[in-house]
């Protein structure tokens, strides 16, 4: 049993310790939240490009949601074993976060050395659908003219990729390759965009998933500074045989 003196003294300390990890613990329930909100923009804004790679690709937003309301769960949960200074749950925590801070860490490796897999699965997915490009429209086609009437381009390359396509045998260019709204391009090369869609799509999905990585790494580094502070301060209420009433 420690002596008075020494309960005295320790006191600050894990009173300290309490007042940082509360803080911390406010700033990760808010990254909670960040992911969460970046899960439900991706879902909604890259859509069209997820729907063009291959089916894992679209869980992606589905798993920053998961990690975002996890993060906002052990938060919470963090905030009550720092108020309550109970040693067992600060050891769950800690362990909690380091778990979450190793699956964070494999996800991103694994991002990184299939990058380009990504990139010629999107260029393969893409020319496969305006192959079978229907104007009447499954949801891939669907996204093949979206990406066109939102970034001005036509076609995998350039705008020739469509005159080996039974489309345009048919019909000609599809409406999304105008450059104006609503003409009727047909088989008329001035009438489209000459631009592909390929590099345009690789260019905003590596900025965006760049800040997603960006936002990812900050929120794994910062997980470390709160495994530190619940270990010690579980440590400090332990050694010290430290209760509140």
């Amino acid at each position: 049993m420690a002596s008075p003196s020494r309960r005295l003294q320790t006191k600050p300390v894990i009173t300290c310790f309490k007042s940082v990890l509360l803080i911390y613990t406010f700033i990760f329930w808010i990254t909670g939240v960040i992911l969460l909100a970046i899960g439900l923009w991706g879902k909604v804004s890259l859509e069209n490009y997820f729907s063009l790679l291959n089916e894992k690709a679209t869980n992606v937003p589905f798993v920053l949601i998961g990690t975002g309301t996890v993060i906002i769960l052990l938060g919470t949960f963090g905030c009550f074993a720092t108020c309550r200074a109970s040693a067992w749950m600060l050891k769950l925590y800690a362990m909690f976060l380091t778990l979450i801070f190793l699956v964070e860490l494999v996800a991103a490796i694994v991002g990184f050395v299939f990058r380009h897999e990504i990139k010629n699965s999107f260029k393969n997915n893409y020319e496969e659908t305006i192959k079978q490009y229907n104007s009447t429209g499954d949801y891939r086609s669907d996204a093949v003219d979206k990406i066109q009437n939102t970034l001005h381009c036509c076609g995998v390359t350039d705008y020739r990729d469509w005159k080996d396509t039974n489309y345009y045998l048919e019909k000609g260019f599809p409406k999304s390759c105008c450059k104006l709204e609503n003409c009727s391009p047909q088989r008329d090369a001035d009438k489209v965009n000459n631009e592909g869609c390929f590099i345009k799509v690789m260019t905003i999905i590596e900025s965006e998933m760049g800040v997603v990585a960006g936002i990812s790494f900050g929120v794994a580094c910062f997980q470390l500074i709160g495994i530190f502070l619940a270990y010690c301060l579980s440590r400090a209420i332990t050694n010290n045989q430290y209760e509140i009433v």
